[in-house]
């Protein structure tokens, strides 16, 4: 009898730690459902090799808490004082496959505060990013200000730096459309009225390959620049074609 009733024991306590432990992979199933993020490794003529990483965790069934971070440090950011820009924001989808989300940055280098030494907070980037997934279209349009923070150097820089793209997703893994970008210096304290010039400013075509069911993706750019030959002198920036390589995964 005692056996009867250790083995019914036992039989109850195995039942109820396997309830258990279905219904906590069930809560962390949803739970890590509610989580993504992109990372994505990028070279590009200007700015060289440099990381991004993006997240998002969903509060609601239309509107995410995002995160992101861009490791300009790896390319030319290096001489900038290990440049380093990362940022919080909110992501809403406000029709289906259309996402807008508005995000703050904090810069820590030396490039807008123009002070020569890094430190952290040298700069804000508020920034906007639309992003469009259809069945068969796709696009994203990104606007960033960089803005110079005073720490005890009279001059301080500020940049515009925005991109348009727009594709058709022709198969399953394969897409093209045509990019467009600019990077604009605005000015900033203590300088000229009129010192505003163009880096680059190219359009081109895209081509990206992706995984079907989601996952590893890549992303390759070209372009002509746009700029006309009095902004090319102004910015002592000759570079007559402009290229991108991307290669990411979404988890």
């Amino acid at each position: 009898m005692k056996n009867k009733f250790t083995k019914l024991g036992y039989g109850l306590m195995l039942t109820g730690l396997l309830s258990l432990s279905s219904m906590t992979t069930k809560v962390w199933a949803q739970e890590e459902n509610k989580f993504s993020m992109d990372v994505t490794l990028n070279s590009d003529v200007f700015f060289g090799f440099y990381p991004f990483f993006a997240g998002s965790y969903s509060i609601s069934p239309k509107t995410s808490f995002t995160f992101y971070g861009i490791l300009w440090s790896g390319g030319t950011g290096a001489s900038w004082g290990n440049w380093t820009e990362f940022g919080i924001g909110i992501s809403r989808e406000v029709s289906e496959g259309v996402t807008v989300s508005p995000q703050i940055g904090l810069l820590n280098g030396s490039l807008t505060s123009g002070l020569g030494t890094p430190v952290l907070g040298e700069g804000i980037v508020p920034n906007l990013t639309i992003g469009v997934d259809k069945e068969k279209l796709e696009s994203e349009i990104y606007v960033g200000y960089y803005y110079g923070l005073n720490h005890g150097n009279a001059t301080t820089l500020n940049f515009l730096h925005y991109w348009a793209n727009g594709g058709i997703k022709l198969s399953p893994m394969f897409s093209a459309g045509l990019h467009l970008e600019q990077l604009r210096f605005t000015g900033g304290s203590e300088t000229e009225p009129d010192a505003a010039y163009d880096y680059y400013l190219a359009l081109g075509p895209y081509v990206q390959f992706a995984d079907p069911k989601g996952g590893a993706f890549a992303r390759f750019t070209s372009g002509a620049d746009l700029r006309n030959q009095a902004n090319v002198d102004k910015s002592e920036y000759r570079q007559p074609s402009f290229f991108k390589l991307t290669v990411g995964y979404s988890f």
